[in-house]
């Protein structure tokens, strides 16, 4: 766990008591304590999401290399290739791009993770989801420990894009919005690995 997610933690957690005392006053009916209170919480609040969204401003994207891993705790995600599938077109004109990604548990234990998932973006920052039913081996396959397994992920892309990258993410409605410093964070420029094409 990286600092930044204990300082998110442990706010939380200072929060959830400082509500309770909040409760408590007002249960009692000691108005100028639960104004102050909330006030105290509200404050804090505002100055941390000020310091993430300024954060999330000034740093640049990161770019990950073909073969670099990106790891979230124990599983990590390596791209090792990406095509074009030959001899598909679709009929509105795009084209299916298949991205080869070894999935790695560091760990001991068997497990996956669950709210992965990746979308490329090209040069002119339109992005394209994953297309379902197309793929064998999710993202989020749960791999034995210390074992690797390939996912194959398959996207449907305008015919004209170029500069694709592979963007991974837990998406929007979860705690990495509010890490500061996280590639998922609010305004965050996202962690892309180059495809090459």
């Amino acid at each position: 766990m990286q600092a930044t997610e204990l300082l998110l933690l442990g706010l939380v957690g200072w929060t959830g008591i400082g509500v309770l005392g909040v409760v408590v006053a007002l249960w009692r009916g000691e108005r100028e304590r639960v104004r102050r209170g909330a006030a105290w919480l509200a404050g804090v609040w505002v100055v941390y999401l000020c310091v993430l969204v300024g954060v999330s401003l000034v740093q640049r994207q990161r770019v990950v290399a073909i073969g670099a891993p990106r790891c979230f705790d124990d599983m990590c995600f390596a791209v090792t290739g990406a095509e074009e599938v030959p001899g598909f077109l679709i009929r509105d004109g795009r084209r299916l791009v298949r991205v080869t990604v070894r999935v790695t548990n560091r760990g001991r234990k068997a497990r996956s993770e669950g709210l992965i998932s990746g979308y490329l973006v090209d040069s002119q920052g339109r992005l394209w989801e994953e297309s379902p039913g197309v793929n064998g081996v999710g993202l989020t396959t749960r791999v034995a420990g210390g074992e690797s397994v390939v996912s194959e992920p398959v996207f449907k892309v305008a015919a004209d894009a170029t500069g694709l990258g592979l963007v991974l993410t837990h998406g929007r409605w979860q705690p990495g919005v509010l890490v500061i410093g996280d590639s998922d964070s609010w305004l965050h420029k996202r962690t892309v690995v180059e495809l090459g094409f």
